[in-house]
């Protein structure tokens, strides 16, 4: 086996450090430090066992730094002069990772766990640190073994002593603060103790994550539940795929699973499938199975036992398997710790855990997850004997039909679920001929609800049946339910137009003794109308025909004493007049019929048909420009739609008003309602339809309310959904994604989603579209340092813009971030003379330009030219000085020559650019006086570099007078106090 050298060793570990943690730089930093020890560099062995520990700790393998950890602290024994401040820094620091490591091993006994701490506590001493992280240590190790009492004391100790240098950062110390107020039951102190690390106001390399998932349950216990939804979308994106937050993920798991999220839960565990593994870091492990188990016990228990869960160990299992085998395994782990700690703690914990109960029956996330299948029916036991049927049966009985009828009349939504209920307890010795139309009557109804075309023999069935018992009023009712079925499985016109006839007959033909004879009347004339509207579809004619028809039924009823019994039915009309009014575009008409039909269907007590006229009155009122009237008639739909059981209708009403608070500025009720409906939908199996939108909507609110991460992650999870809605809203939803993740750092995320987005629109005839996708990639690269990715982006922006050739400011724009990029490596000849190129083109793109925002361009171009030079003059004088400490005194005399030549050039030509851009931007008013005196300083001191300083200090003392001209407030106080000091410096 070859041996590396000390500088191959030294590149490793540069390497290393660069790469991302995991099993993979673990390794390596293992290789690393034996290749160093084999050099015989101490130095070098220090600086490999360094980066050992670091690599562990950020790992599911922190525990196995102790080794490492103990060959560094045996150099510091034998060498501390040999360690640098921050070798030395760094050893003490890694020290509390060992303190924890050790807390978390089984297999150290508490003897050896307790002398570590011991000497953590007599090295900080001695070096002058607080006992803080000493503390802090012992509660872990406390906890650990299950020592209450020493947990108390090590907790007060740690909270009282100072912070010092050697202290946890503050997110970290409030998360073991938080951490030991849950672990004492005390959810509450807990999370106040939290608040500033989960408002965002202390971070670090793992905070909020861990608080975050650490808050979950507890805000779930304390009712807290869209705290508690909001730390789950935040924390799981910042917790997922990082292997040294596997305990985190496991806690989101567990959260899915006690909140009604199961498939959620099964899909986070499906993306972490490959670290069901056996861990090196054994507590890590054992928490984080402890919430994969909650799940899948969840799981089993409803009814997806022997569904698939995910691999272990490359082989497909399901959830009862995966649960036999990872109990096992956590339990082991528990049992061992038990042993070192001489009680059970650790085991009845785990146990509690994973015996968990369902903290609420669901909680909706508001991402989009799939459905877990149905579950498989459980079979039926042994035939038990029927009972006689006795009297109390048969009354109950009596009652379910009486409540049925009884809600039918009313025109109840529970009518359908009433029904259900009688057919499902009816039987023979129950059956007479009017409850047998009932039911026929029942399920004609629930065929035509569901698109069934056997619906019209239902309906012609109930006829006879309601005939055959004597019920005329049903069956002329049943008679106009069959001619609007005749419209709904498409029959003919003429078809139609005889069953209304015979409707009309049959409800003229009751006698005159029949309470609803008027009400049948009055339902085929109102259905006669709707049918030749719907017959005559987009002709004015028949539109107008209707709408007087309309007007003649509802004035035919003006006079009309008591028309409560008909009061829905005249309602109904307003409401079909007044969408035959918005298409006639008379809104303010439509308007005042909505809010008629509305309120008769108040006053009849019926407050579900008012749920229409006042969905549509909200719209209607938004295109008036009254937005609170709208909102507070959505509001007024949703809170008497409360009896609809339509799951559809639920969620339609509330991606309403969500829509109108969204336009009104309310965003976080918007967020509110945007998420029920996305739960509705989900529930009518509409995830990838209604629940799209109304995920799309509830993204937007969150982003109103800067809620970045979680309007990320639902818009994610929606993505696949939305980009089957069509091309433009695929390219609307991945440009908005890519805004996100662009807010959120994640500049190669946010570029991929642009390049797709700009892919999609490569075909459409308008360029414009995607020249702004391909810029905002641009830019996104570059930020992300891909900056051959980022030129190729550029460029095929620029020539998107200009053969849209409505965009200058773009075009110009986008040359002089080429320009920038070609100087981003380093400024030599070379790469100036590419960025000039670009800066000069830009420059001549303006040529001709008028108006204030291309002469501001211009200017700015200028100006960017300029300090394209400047830079150029600082690399030169960094070459020269290299080349003077370097070659010989002639060749370097010759060399600074040449270059003294170059850069007098340079500055000559900046110092005029500079002037150029100066006057422009004078030309534009005192409200760019700041990019003034940015030119003129910058040709200022360049003056002096040419040794012109009193040219530069008139130069500042000229804008200086100017400034005192100015009225008060028209410039900022520091530009004048700037060029005053400038002027004063560059003639001392």
């Amino acid at each position: 086996m070859s041996t590396m050298t000390p500088d191959e060793v030294r590149r490793g570990l540069f390497e290393n450090r660069q790469a991302p943690y995991g099993a993979a730089r673990n390794a390596h930093a293992e290789a690393l430090s034996a290749a160093a020890e084999a050099t015989g560099d101490r130095a070098l062995l220090r600086q490999a066992l360094d980066n050992q520990i670091d690599a562990y700790e950020f790992t599911a393998e922190r525990t196995k730094m102790l080794v490492p950890f103990a060959r560094l602290l045996q150099e510091y024994d034998r060498d501390p002069a040999a360690f640098s401040s921050g070798e030395t820094h760094s050893l003490f620091w890694q020290f509390k990772w060992v303190a924890t490591a050790i807390s978390n091993s089984p297999e150290i006994s508490l003897e050896s766990a307790a002398g570590w701490i011991a000497e953590m506590e007599r090295r900080y001493r001695i070096a002058g640190y607080s006992e803080r992280p000493v503390r802090e240590a012992e509660l872990f190790l406390a906890e650990a073994m299950a020592d209450d009492a020493r947990a108390q004391r090590a907790a007060e100790a740690f909270m009282a002593a100072e912070r010092d240098s050697m202290s946890d950062c503050h997110a970290c110390e409030l998360n073991t603060q938080g951490w030991f107020w849950s672990h004492q039951g005390d959810d509450a102190k807990a999370v106040e103790v939290w608040q500033p690390v989960l408002d965002g106001g202390r971070s670090c390399a793992e905070e909020p994550h861990r608080t975050l998932a650490n808050s979950l349950l507890p805000l779930l216990r304390l009712g807290r539940l869209d705290e508690a939804r909001a730390h789950h979308l935040r924390g799981y994106r910042m917790a997922r795929g990082n292997e040294s937050l596997l305990r985190s993920v496991g806690k989101h798991i567990e959260f899915c699973a006690l909140t009604g999220n199961e498939s959620r839960g099964l899909e986070i565990l499906a993306e972490h499938s490959a670290h069901l593994r056996p861990l090196a870091d054994l507590e890590a492990r054992v928490t984080f199975y402890g919430g994969v188990l909650v799940l899948l016990r969840r799981l089993a228990e409803l009814g997806h036992g022997d569904g698939p869960a995910v691999p272990f160990e490359g082989i497909p299992r399901t959830v009862h398997e995966l649960y036999g085998v990872l109990h096992a395994d956590a339990l082991d782990i528990a049992r061992r710790f038990d042993a070192r700690n001489g009680n059970s703690r650790v085991s009845e914990q785990f146990a509690e855990r994973i015996a968990q109960q369902p903290l609420v029956d669901l909680l909706p996330l508001g991402v989009r997850s799939s459905t877990l299948p149905a579950a498989p029916a459980v079979p039926p036991g042994p035939t038990a004997p029927v009972p006689d049927v006795s009297r109390e049966t048969a009354t109950a009985f009596a009652d379910l039909v009486a409540d049925a009828r009884a809600a039918r009349a009313q025109g109840h939504p529970r009518t359908e679920a009433a029904w259900e209920a009688v057919a499902a307890r009816v039987d023979a010795e129950h059956m007479d001929a009017a409850l047998n139309a009932d039911l026929l009557e029942h399920r004609s109804m629930t065929a035509a609800e569901a698109g069934d075309p056997s619906a019209r023999e239902l309906f012609a069935a109930a006829r006879d049946a309601h005939r055959a018992a004597g019920q005329e009023d049903r069956a002329a009712l049943a008679e106009l339910r069959l001619a609007s079925a005749a419209v709904q499985f498409g029959a003919e016109a003429e078809e139609i137009r005889k069953l209304l006839a015979v409707a009309a007959a049959s409800a003229a033909a009751l006698g005159a003794e029949e309470p609803l004879r008027i009400r049948r009347i009055a339902s085929v004339d109102l259905l006669k109308t709707r049918v030749e509207a719907y017959l005559g579809q987009d002709d004015p004619e028949v539109d107008a025909r209707c709408a007087a028809d309309l007007m003649d039924f509802l004035a035919g009823f003006a006079d009309t004493e008591d028309i409560g019994p008909l009061a829905d039915l005249l309602g109904d009309a307003e409401h079909m007049l007044a969408r035959l009014a918005l298409a006639e575009g008379e809104p303010e008409r439509a308007e005042a019929l909505l809010t008629s039909a509305a309120s008769r269907s108040l006053g009849t007590g019926q407050p579900w048909l008012a749920v229409e006229p006042l969905a549509l009155q909200a719209g209607v009122l938004m295109s008036l420009d009254r937005p609170g009237e709208a909102v507070e008639a959505a509001r007024a739909a949703l809170v008497h739609a409360v009896e609809l059981p339509d799951a559809v209708r639920q969620g339609g009403l509330r991606l309403t008003l969500a829509d109108l608070l969204l336009r009104t500025g309310e965003a976080a009720e918007a967020a509110t309602h945007a998420l029920d409906a996305a739960h509705w939908f989900d529930q009518a199996g509409l995830a990838a339809e209604g629940g799209a939108y109304a995920r799309l909507l509830l993204t937007r609110a969150y982003a109103r309310q800067e809620r970045t991460a979680e309007a990320a992650e639902v818009l994610q999870s929606a993505l696949p959904d939305l980009l089957e809605h069509g091309a433009h809203q695929g390219v609307q939803a991945r440009e908005f994604l890519g805004d996100l993740l662009r807010e959120l750092h994640d500049p190669r995320s946010a570029a991929e989603q642009y390049l797709l987005a700009a892919e999609t629109t490569k075909d459409w005839k308008d360029p414009r579209p995607q020249a702004s996708l391909a810029h905002s990639a641009a830019e996104t690269l570059a930020g992300a340092g891909l900056v051959t990715e980022s030129v190729a982006a550029y460029e095929r922006a620029l020539e998107l813009h200009r053969e849209a050739g409505d965009n200058p400011v773009a075009v110009v724009r986008i040359l002089r971030s080429l320009a920038w990029l070609y100087l981003r490596e380093e400024s030599t000849d070379a790469t100036t003379a590419r960025a000039r190129a670009r800066m000069e083109e830009a420059a001549e793109y303006l040529d001709g330009a008028t108006g204030p925002e291309l002469t501001y361009e211009l200017a700015q171009t200028w100006q960017q030219l300029a300090q394209v030079l400047d830079q150029h003059v600082d690399a030169l004088n960094e070459q020269a000085e290299e080349s003077e400490e370097s070659e010989g005194a002639k060749e370097a005399e010759g060399a600074q020559a040449g270059s003294a030549e170059q850069i007098h050039r340079l500055r000559v030509e900046a110092v005029e650019l500079w002037d150029r851009a100066a006057g422009l931007y004078a030309g534009l008013g005192p409200e760019h006086v700041q990019q003034r005196f940015q030119c003129l300083s910058g040709a200022a001191w360049t003056d002096r570099d040419l040794g012109r300083a009193e040219a530069g200090a008139a130069r500042m003392e000229a804008l200086a007078a100017e400034l005192r001209d100015l009225p008060e407030g028209t410039a900022p106080d520091w530009v004048l106090s700037r060029a005053e000091g400038a002027a004063e410096a560059l003639r001392g």
